[in-house]
């Protein structure tokens, strides 16, 4: 749990950094402006961050699960080098999708002006830059990138299901509220960023609003990383 725990500090160390100093000094120097190359390597980090903490919030679902729900089997499992090889199967995942999201965004040619409608470089609000055929394909992409996250999603409900199941068996009303007390951020974690993104990235356009869009992707640029710390 611990081994888990340092990966995810690091993801969001990582992810809120991305983020938070360069709109921290764009505002007290009244500067909005960053460079393209600046903009590819944020969009980047952004998704790759993002996408390994999702991944690895999942892989903790499932070792919360079997420490749990199935206790005799976990002892059974190679320990360090299981956890490893889950962390570094999040991390990657998380990468892989990242290249394949930056690199498709960066080859749209900007027909729409180069001001991005946010604090940092985000994707739909470069979306809304292009008018290439580009742009139906990284539609698709985010799409199955969505049918992902949500069969994710699903699975880390459906294990907090069961674990709350047994916890709810624990005759101690300490027990319970120490075992609630432990697991509840975690799903209230994953919650919030699951549908905030899901939010940003399949509202239709017709609800799209500069301060709503700007409080949503706060909500999931800052909120879960500072929280979850």
């Amino acid at each position: 749990m611990y081994f888990f725990l340092l990966n995810l500090a690091l993801l969001d160390l990582g992810y809120i950094s991305t983020t938070l100093p360069k709109a921290m000094t764009n505002s007290l120097w009244d500067n909005r402006a960053i460079s393209y190359q600046g903009c590819a390597v944020q969009v980047l980090f952004l998704i790759f961050l993002l996408g390994a903490e999702y991944s690895l919030l999942t892989v903790m679902a499932y070792d919360r699960y079997i420490t749990i729900c199935e206790p005799l089997h976990y002892g059974s499992l190679p320990g360090s080098r299981a956890c490893a090889q889950m962390a570094a199967a999040a991390w990657d995942s998380g990468f892989l999708n990242a290249v394949l999201h930056t690199a498709n965004i960066f080859s749209l040619p900007l027909c729409q002006g180069n001001a991005v409608d946010q604090f940092f470089c985000e994707i739909p609000q470069i979306l809304k830059l292009s008018c290439s055929a580009v742009h139906i394909r990284e539609g698709q992409l985010l799409m199955f990138t969505a049918c992902l996250t949500t069969g994710c999603f699903v699975f880390i409900v459906v294990s907090y299901v069961q674990i709350f199941r047994v916890v709810l068996r624990i005759p101690s009303e300490q027990g319970q509220h120490k075992a609630f007390s432990m697991y509840l951020p975690h799903l209230d974690v994953v919650s919030l960023l699951v549908s905030t993104i899901m939010f940003a990235r399949l509202k239709p356009s017709s609800i799209s609003f500069p301060s709503l869009d700007l409080v949503i992707s706060f909500l999931y640029s800052v909120v879960p990383p500072a929280v979850s710390s």
